[in-house]
Formats: C-alpha cells, sequence, structure tokens
C-alpha cells in the first residue's frame, strides 16, 4: 500500500457553503474573533507570516479559484512531500485544540477536479458523492 498524495487538515463541522474549512480558515477565525492570547496571537502572526513567505497563495495566482460560482466548494490540499509545510501545522492544530475546535487529518491520492496547482499544493473541487444505489 503507498502512502496519499495529498493531505489536508480541517474541521469537522461543515461551512454553511459546505466545505470544510481547513486549518488556516479555522485558525483565522480564531484570530479574527479576538480568541487568541497574546503568546497564541504571536504565534499565528509568525506562522502565517513564514507560510505567507515560504508558498505561493494560490488566489493571487488565480483570482478565480475560490468563486464558489466557478469552483464550489474548491478547497486546499497540501502535496503529501511538502514536509517543509506539513512540519509546522502541528502549531496551528494545537491552537485548534486548545480553543475546543474539532479537526481532522484528510488523505487522498485524488482530491478531485483541480483548479490550481503548484509543487506544494493543489485547490481541487470535490467530486460529487455518486448516487446512493436503490
Amino acid at each position: 500500500m503507498t502512502a496519499a498524495r495529498f493531505v489536508r487538515f480541517q474541521g469537522t463541522a461543515r461551512h454553511p457553503r459546505g466545505h470544510f474549512p481547513g486549518v488556516f480558515a479555522l485558525a483565522n477565525g480564531l484570530a479574527r474573533e479576538g480568541a487568541l492570547d497574546p503568546a497564541e496571537h504571536r504565534f499565528w502572526r509568525a506562522a502565517n507570516d513564514w507560510y505567507d513567505a515560504a508558498y505561493p497563495d494560490p488566489s493571487v495566482k488565480d483570482p478565480t479559484v475560490y468563486d464558489h460560482g466557478l469552483n464550489p466548494g474548491a478547497v486546499a490540499w497540501f502535496r503529501a512531500d511538502a514536509r517543509h509545510l506539513l512540519d509546522r501545522v502541528p502549531g496551528y492544530l494545537a491552537l485548534l485544540t486548545a480553543h475546543g475546535v474539532a479537526w481532522e487529518r484528510v488523505e487522498t491520492d485524488d482530491p478531485g477536479r483541480v483548479v490550481y496547482e503548484d509543487e506544494v499544493q493543489v485547490v481541487a473541487v470535490p467530486r460529487p458523492d455518486p448516487a446512493p444505489r436503490s
């Protein structure tokens, strides 16, 4: 058995639009709500700055990538071999856990219809669930 090619860390509760928010959206939400104490805020700010410098923002390269009309439910996935990016995720997960935000790790070889990709990530629209069999 081979390891999955893509990994995502996401909340366990669906967003009103139907997708599961990713780890960065969840942490950014805590910061926006003012829920972080000063040490957590320093961690969050420094970690976000590092990620902003370490890899491209898909929505800057292609402003339509997360457009709900064009790409409904599009979400980002790390490439599983992007170790330098994945190694920093546990700090975010600890932050979410400390604030009671449930999260999960999801792995796949098929994230869906890829609408953006670079050397460390893809953004994909999930494939529709197959119709139930009668």
